[in-house]
């Protein structure tokens, strides 16, 4: 049936857009980030909107002479009917004051057409019957996320008009209690009152050397964010999920890992053990542990999860495993920029924080004091540039023994556990330095009282 039908579109629509910038040539700002030479269907009218196009970008003047003109010079006059068509559009149009309406119907159609192009290519892969169906699946998703990547444009917008856009949000948030709407906490308070939680549509890096605890903190926040309701997704590029499982059961039992792996516990550990395994049970928090991942892999999985159960926050452990798109030999850093950038158009386009472990280079070991700085980020590429939060995990116990801090030290208390996260960027306000108690053994971060605070060291 649809095989007899011819594809959308609105030849009125096309010659009025066309029509408009031959009486009214300044027309065309109005509609530039809005249509494309490709969205007109019928052959001609898409030649004269190119020619339309080409005296814009020289600067030249826009009306029926030097459109005429330039159909001439591509050998193209002919072809569209000549002078007689052009005169015929410029009498069809009264006004070019509807030309954006015009412009949006031409727009619309070019849509479906490619939505179309989109279920040809979806059937095509079926029709290939690979034996990979995930990849499979993937490729389709991506031909549907393509058609609507083509159709978001974003333009120039008054001041106004968006901090009206903000005081009709935060009053939604004020009160509402759609959790989509909301920030999404970490559980950590020095944090969470450092950033105003976790925004949505942001890239969070968190950092360190190895063994500092960065993959635990991750799932320390993604647990916490899970006990509020939050519906919490983690890929695990370096750890099976049975190893994240047991880190996660071993910090809400509180229990030495080794002495849960080789079975060792005592009547009342094995308790705790058996309630925090319903009380993790319970949690909406999914992992996929899947060695070698994409952006767009991710991104596929994210869209189905998202839509089944509704994602809140997504986790990526770590940064420098995963593969970029590009081909074989491409550099490491600007493959590393794609996927920071990929990672954070998955932030926006999911309407989540995105948080994403990354490791530091060896240049800090060199330091006297130790302490992290941007520079260190490793392959940095675009790291630093992308990224809304950057977050480094500082430990001075890790450097430094009880007798050459006493020695250095005499005044202060050794920070034994106590651990910095240093944030060094942040795009919505202060760089801050929170302290948090930091229990390896129990694979958890804990808020640090005031009481306990060890902040008179620097």
């Amino acid at each position: 049936m649809y095989a007899e039908q011819l594809p959308p579109h609105d030849t009125d629509a096309e010659e009025a857009v066309i029509g408009s910038l031959l009486i009214d040539g300044d027309a065309i700002n109005k509609i530039t980030t809005l249509l494309s030479v490709n969205d007109f269907y019928r052959e001609r009218n898409r030649w004269c909107y190119e020619a339309c196009r080409s005296l814009y970008e020289r600067g030249d003047a826009i009306n029926q002479l030097t459109v005429s003109h330039e159909l001439t010079l591509v050998e193209r006059l002919d072809g569209v009917g000549g002078p007689a068509y052009l005169s015929h559009l410029v009498a069809m149009v009264p006004t070019s004051v509807h030309i954006e309406h015009y412009a949006r119907l031409v727009n619309r159609t070019a849509t479906m057409r490619r939505l179309i192009d989109a279920a040809g290519d979806i059937a095509a892969i079926g029709y290939a019957d690979s034996a990979d169906v995930d990849q499979a699946i993937t490729q389709a998703e991506d031909a549907v996320f393509k058609v609507r990547g083509t159709s978001a444009v974003r333009d120039f917008v008054t001041l106004r008009q968006v901090l009206d856009e903000y005081l009709v949000e935060t009053s939604t948030l004020e009160g509402s209690t759609d959790r989509s709407l909301q920030p999404v906490n970490s559980g950590f308070t020095d944090i969470d009152a450092a950033l105003g939680g976790l925004q949505r549509g942001d890239l969070v890096i968190i950092a360190a050397r190895p063994s500092l605890g960065k993959s635990t903190l991750a799932m320390n926040i993604a647990r916490n964010a899970s006990l509020q309701g939050a519906t919490s997704a983690v890929f695990s590029l370096e750890m099976s999920r049975d190893q994240l499982a047991l880190r996660l059961l071993c910090a809400e039992a509180e229990v030495v890992s080794h002495r849960l792996r080789i079975g060792l516990l005592t009547d009342a550990e094995s308790s705790r053990v058996m309630e925090s395994i319903g009380e993790l049970s319970e949690l909406p928090l999914y992992m996929d542990d899947s060695a070698v991942q994409s952006v767009p892999q991710m991104r596929s999985k994210l869209r189905r999860l998202h839509t089944e159960r509704g994602v809140d926050l997504v986790i990526v452990d770590y940064l420098q495993l995963m593969s970029g798109s590009g081909s074989r030999g491409e550099n490491r850093v600007t493959e590393l920029g794609e996927i920071t950038r990929s990672l954070k158009a998955v932030a926006r386009d999911l309407n989540v924080p995105v948080i994403a472990i990354s490791q530091l280079s060896r240049a800090i070991e060199q330091r006297p004091d130790h302490r992290p700085m941007l520079s260190d980020l490793r392959e940095s590429g675009s790291i630093e540039q992308d990224a809304d939060v950057v977050a480094f995990i500082h430990r001075e116990d890790k450097y430094t023994d009880l007798e050459t801090w006493e020695q250095k030290y005499p005044a202060k208390p050794y920070p034994e556990n106590l651990a910095q996260v240093v944030i060094a960027k942040n795009r919505h306000g202060d760089t801050p330095t929170v302290e948090l108690y930091f229990r390896g053994h129990f694979f958890r971060f804990e808020n640090l009282a005031t009481e306990q605070s060890l902040s008179g060291w620097e």
